[in-house]
């Protein structure tokens, strides 16, 4: 046997056994603190500022239109600027870019505390809403490139996710206990320890990826368009939840955020085109080819159908417990504490199924199991034992996480390296979408001070429906993705 037949064969032990495979290296865990804290503070200034919601009103003497733009503004300028940072990391360097979305982040936090006034704090908080959007792709894309291995990387997200929904479940009492012990600045003032905290991690200890060679020039037309677009919509979705549909302020925005989607998709084909054939031509801000990508698509719809269903629900029934159950703040948190506490066992199981067998038969499965739970709440009234609705809560609060770590391994997978913000940027756009959507659509089925038991019924068979759906997308994708391995090992062969 030659030296190479050797060092080929498998390594024998003294009983003439091949040895074990050898074991994977532990998970790096300060590149994944960095990028994690970074999410934990845009998840977490989602629900934090609800209940900070009356002692702002009491401070700065804010009216109804107000405290909605300052809530739900955030996630509206979050969902506008999304294709901007996912495009601007993948032209400039995404640690570059994250870094600078802290800095908005914290800087607009800053403003917040500072804020003398209703109008002060709205701006602020939009400038919240672009930082995070910022700062979220970016982060999406340093955790594909400092973990290269599937199942390390399966791991990275899985942690990443427990942090989000962690955050996101954690901002009601949060707020609650910072509002209490030092007042409703407090709430803005926590982000800053934490953001340079992460920003100290990020320059020891994430490594910048390599940037694209001579991009092409930008694209500002799509820029406008898909940012005033995408804000069109995402406010008309916020004001349909609080002032209804029939506002004429929601077909405004809907036609004009609608005109300027459709504008900027007949752009960025005809950018795409022509930087095809002219090399250093402008490039589109979102090359539309991305989506023949089938995995990618449907993973995309199921982020849409997925927080369309979920915090749709969820908003539903946060009122239920309150107006037919009279429960305060307080107990309403504590009742959708089991829902929440799913998350801590959640994202380390769709971590290790996925770096089993991949992504969609956990996403499909989830989506199933969380139909189930949906349904659970058709048992609901207004004297329903709680424990008769614990199936519901741990049935979706354990679904939904499972999806969210799936999904996001599956949509960097299925995008290329050199627009993984971009495909990022798509996904979180079509969840904070599909978020506003569903609050939105269920908050027209409930009454205006009661009957909200009918309201949560015909909301509950909705969401079923939609995950249903998600689960078919899911299992779609699968097996898309399951021909193209077999294919390639094929061509390999």
């Amino acid at each position: 046997m030659t030296s190479t037949d050797r060092s080929s064969s498998p390594a024998r032990t003294p009983a003439g056994s091949a040895a074990p495979a050898p074991r994977r290296p532990p998970l790096s865990l300060p590149p994944l603190i960095a990028l994690s804290l970074g999410y934990f503070l845009v998840m977490l200034d989602v629900t934090v500022v609800n209940v900070a919601v009356p002692a702002v009103q009491d401070s700065l003497d804010a009216g109804a239109s107000d405290l909605q733009w300052i809530v739900d503004g955030y996630s509206a300028s979050f969902a506008g600027f999304l294709l901007l940072g996912g495009g601007l990391g993948d032209r400039y360097g995404h640690r570059a870019l994250f870094l600078s979305g802290l800095g908005v982040f914290a800087a607009a936090s800053a403003g917040c505390g500072l804020a003398p006034s209703a109008g002060v704090l709205i701006a602020a908080r939009l400038a919240q809403g672009a930082g995070a959007a910022l700062l979220v792709p970016a982060s999406f894309a340093l955790v594909r490139a400092a973990y290269p291995d599937r199942a390390q990387r399966a791991r990275a997200v899985g942690h990443w996710g427990l942090v989000s929904a962690v955050a996101f479940g954690a901002g009601p009492a949060v707020g609650g206990l910072l509002v209490a012990g030092f007042g409703w600045r407090a709430v803005f003032w926590v982000n800053l320890p934490v953001a340079a905290a992460a920003v100290l991690l990020t320059l020891r200890h994430v490594p910048a990826p390599g940037r694209r060679a001579r991009p092409g020039r930008m694209d500002p037309a799509g820029l406008v368009l898909g940012v005033l677009g995408l804000l069109g919509v995402a406010g008309a979705l916020n004001e349909a939840g609080s002032a209804g549909w029939s506002s004429p302020v929601v077909p405004a925005l809907f036609a004009g955020g609608a005109g300027c989607l459709a504008a900027f998709a007949v752009v960025e084909l005809r950018l795409e085109k022509g930087s095809a054939v002219r090399p250093g031509a402008r490039e589109p801000l979102l090359p539309l080819s991305l989506f023949r990508e089938v995995r990618l698509t449907a993973t995309t719809l199921v982020g849409l159908l997925l927080s369309f269903g979920y915090y749709g629900l969820l908003f539903v029934v946060t009122l239920y417990f309150q107006r037919e159950r009279g429960l305060g703040a307080l107990g309403t948190g504590f009742a959708l504490l089991p829902s929440v506490c799913m998350g801590f066992l959640a994202a380390p199981l769709s971590s290790r199924l996925t770096a089993r067998g991949g992504p969609y038969a956990p996403m499909a499965g989830a989506l199933l199991l969380g139909s189930a739970g949906f349904l659970g709440w058709l048992a609901a009234g207004p004297d329903t034992p709680y424990p008769v609705l614990l199936f519901a809560l741990m049935a979706t609060g354990l679904a939904t996480p499972v999806t969210v770590v799936a999904a996001t391994v599956a949509v960097m997978e299925a995008s290329p390296a050199d627009r993984a913000g971009t495909a990022s940027a798509v996904f979180q756009v079509s969840r904070q979408v599909g978020s506003a959507l569903g609050v939105a659509l269920f908050g027209t089925l409930l009454g205006p001070t009661g009957g909200t038991v009918d309201g949560l019924h015909a909301s509950a068979a909705i969401a079923a429906t939609a995950f249903l759906l998600a689960s078919a997308l899911a299992a779609l994708a699968g097996r898309h993705g399951g021909r193209r391995r077999g294919d390639g090992g094929r061509r390999r062969g």
